[in-house]
This record gives C-alpha cells, sequence and structure tokens, in this order.
C-alpha cells in the first residue's frame, strides 16, 4: 500500500487534532477520483472506506478485461444514460473517453479499442492501473483510512465507525464517494441511503430475470449459453449472448434491457421477453424447413434442420409444453420468455436509484449538506455495460474532487 500512514485516525479520539483539508468517504473509482484531483491542488485528503482494501468492485470487474468505457462518438455516448443524461453530461464533456485514456496512459497503462467499440488497458485487469493509480496517491501524500464506516454526522462532524473505536472528522470540505448497492461483499451494501434525504430506493441494474423454468429444462440446461440471439422488449432488439441459470436468465443481452424490463415488473409485471434463435436466419427460409411435415422424425431432430443447438431445442420444447401454439418457426425467431422479477442487488452488476439530482447542485454539492459533495454510482443514475458505468464515475469525481477542493479553499466552485 503506497498511501502514508497517520496517527491522527488511530486509537479512537473524538476529535482528531490535525483534520484534513478534504476527506473522502468511498475508496471506489469516483471517490479515488476525487482524491487525486484534490490533491493535485495541493489539499491534504484522507479517504476513508469500509472494506479492508480499496476499490475491490474494480478489481472483480476487472478480471474479465477491465472495460473503462466506450469509443463512439459522444452524442451517442451520452444518450446511453438515459434519463439523466442531461445531469451527466456537463460532467463527463469536462473529462470525456479520450481523457479517461490519457489519464490511463500517464499510469503507464495504454488503452485499445475493441471490437465492439469498448476501451480497454493493454493489460486487460485492473491490478496494474489500481497499483499504479495508489503510488500515485501515495506520491501526493493521500492518506487513506479503511474498515471505517461512515455513521452520518454527529454535531456537525462526519462520524465512522472504526476498529480502534468511534472516529470524528471536521474536514474543510466532504466528497461522498459511497457507491451503489450491487455487489455488497465488494463495497457499497447502500447503508448510507439512511443517512440522506432524498434518496431514491436502490434497485437492481444490470441483472438477470427470474423465470420459473420446468424442472427438466434447469436439470438439464442450467449455466448453458445461448449465443448469437437476439433479444427485443419495449420496441428494441439487442443482440449477443446470455446464460440460462437455474433460477432464469442473465447475460449481456439481458442486462441491456434489464431496466425497461425492471420497470415492466414494478409496473405489475409479469414482463415478456422475446428471444430470437435464429437471428441471422431468414423468417421465410425458417418457416420452410420447420413448418411443414416432419413425418417420423423427432421434434428434437425436425428443430435441428433449423441448426438449433440443444440448449434452443429445449427452450422451444419448454414452450410448446406450456401451451404454446404457433408455428414452430415462430417460436424460434419470437420465443417468449416470462420475467417474474429481477435478480437481487447480490448478482447485479450495478445499481438504479440513489442521491436524487435535486438534491445536488450544478458542481454536486449538496444542498442541504454545504461543503459536501457528492459522486459517483450513489448519484441516482443508471447506464449499460460497456464502459459507461465506469466513464459516469470517474467523471462525476473529477468534478466532485474539483468542486470540493475550491470549497475548502474558500474559492467559488465551479
Amino acid at each position: 500500500m503506497h498511501f502514508r500512514p497517520r496517527s491522527a485516525l488511530e486509537g479512537g479520539m473524538s476529535e482528531p487534532q490535525k483534520q484534513p483539508m478534504v476527506a473522502v468517504l468511498g475508496a471506489g473509482p469516483a471517490g479515488l477520483m476525487a482524491a487525486e484531483i484534490a490533491a493535485q491542488g495541493g489539499a491534504e485528503v484522507t479517504v476513508l472506506d469500509r472494506m479492508p482494501s480499496p476499490a475491490r468492485k474494480l478489481l472483480i470487474a476487472g478480471r474479465g478485461g477491465l472495460n473503462l468505457t466506450h469509443s463512439e462518438p459522444l452524442p451517442a455516448f451520452l444518450a446511453r444514460y438515459g434519463t439523466a443524461e442531461a445531469r451527466l453530461a456537463p460532467f463527463i464533456k469536462a473529462f470525456p473517453p479520450a481523457a479517461l485514456a490519457a489519464w490511463a496512459e500517464a499510469l503507464g497503462q495504454p488503452t485499445f479499442v475493441g471490437s465492439s467499440g469498448r476501451v480497454f488497458p493493454r493489460a486487460m485487469k485492473a491490478s496494474p492501473l489500481l497499483r499504479a493509480w495508489l503510488a500515485r496517491l501515495g506520491g501526493l501524500s493521500v492518506t487513506l483510512r479503511l474498515r471505517h464506516r461512515w455513521l452520518g454526522w454527529e454535531d456537525g462532524a462526519l462520524a465512522f465507525e472504526s476498529p480502534e473505536g468511534p472516529v470524528r472528522l471536521r474536514p474543510a470540505a466532504a466528497v461522498l464517494a459511497l457507491g451503489g448497492a450491487s455487489w455488497p461483499r465488494l463495497g457499497s451494501d447502500g447503508a448510507w441511503a439512511g443517512l440522506l434525504d432524498g434518496v431514491a430506493p436502490l434497485r437492481p441494474a444490470n441483472c438477470g430475470f427470474r423465470i420459473a423454468w420446468s424442472d427438466h429444462l434447469r436439470a438439464r440446461f442450467a449455466g448453458t449459453p445461448l449465443k448469437r440471439i437476439a433479444l427485443s422488449f419495449g420496441g428494441r432488439t439487442v443482440r449477443g449472448e446470455a446464460v440460462l441459470t437455474a433460477a432464469g436468465i442473465e447475460g449481456g443481452a439481458v442486462y441491456a434491457l434489464s431496466g425497461a424490463l425492471r420497470e415492466e415488473i414494478a409496473a405489475g409485471g409479469p414482463a415478456t421477453l422475446s428471444l430470437d434463435l435464429r437471428p441471422d436466419m431468414n423468417p421465410a427460409a425458417l418457416a420452410a424447413r420447420l413448418d411443414g411435415p416432419r413425418g417420423g422424425m423427432s421434434l428434437a431432430n425436425h428443430l435441428r434442420r433449423a441448426g438449433l443447438p440443444p440448449v434452443a431445442t429445449g427452450l422451444v420444447q419448454e414452450a410448446l409444453h406450456a401451451g404454446a401454439t404457433a408455428p414452430l418457426s415462430r417460436l424460434v425467431k419470437a420465443l417468449p420468455l416470462v420475467l417474474t422479477a429481477p435478480m437481487g442487488l447480490d448478482r447485479a452488476i450495478s445499481s438504479a436509484g440513489g442521491l436524487g439530482w435535486d438534491e445536488v447542485d450544478e458542481r454536486l454539492m449538496l444542498r442541504r449538506r454545504p461543503g459536501v459533495f457528492a459522486c459517483g454510482e450513489m448519484l441516482d443514475w443508471e447506464a449499460p455495460t460497456g464502459g459507461y458505468l465506469l466513464q459516469a464515475c470517474f467523471s462525476t469525481g473529477l468534478a466532485a474532487g474539483r468542486a470540493a477542493l475550491d470549497w475548502a479553499r474558500g474559492q467559488p466552485a465551479g
């Protein structure tokens, strides 16, 4: 660990003698970026986090390739944030994808653009980037305090529970980068939501959904991937892959539609997702293969004529056993999947909901708490996977760190 130790927070002091100029609550990407910007401006910065090590969720996310951002044109990029686009746009424009790639390059982690347009470090993993980042923060004399759970405010001071006892801080400015509520074993558990006003309920985003599979399908195909498929809902179609689970379905193509599906279920659900098992095959050609007489051929063998793998055949048979009457070709092109509920936050990639935009000003300062700024996933926005999640965390973290620095200096922020 490259952060410098400080005795000021040790020993369970109720009021440390040496107060940081800026306190950052949360050691994920948004918080560390806020700390970097404030420290580069000359502030004495302390980062506090409830976990035993920093940026745990970032490290896990990077195991399969750290998707930092996306290379698509900025107007299309910003549109990915849906209803939060107008609020996030100023921060992302101020620190856009190209700037994030240059930042990684300056840490000795050059990036490349994949075939999908996603941007990755050449090392792919998050650990080399995080090590270099922590070294930079250490060089800026940023202090890190782990296993410090925020309890809210007590007599105007930030109150924490730590292994050494209660800790109280009165920084000149504070940045809340407390995260969402997904993957709570790796980072934020969302408990902070009860400490602030104006927080929309935290809900799973980029998540899988529950489906009441038959015992036969569950036993045979749980864990089986569905490749080269298309999913449709609400007038939108997404091509990609998914995975059948014992409880339902998950995977990239599902995550892309998860926000609309979640809201449909919340409105009274269930939601019916349309699955195209052969998106590259013309419907007329498929009908010619499947909708005529099959003689003595078994249904499974007959479906193989359409090039369906066993898992796809099993899904068609499942629909037929449930009472579907559409021609086989139509089932292959538009198999209905009835989703009953989203998977829980413990399995979601990200979360929706959070601190409402009306609670912060254009500098991300809490209207009810002057000198306290918020950033990252704890704000009320959601985005698909593909680099959009991390980009918004980095961009808002930078903005909050800069505003906190200006506030601590007694200058107008902005």
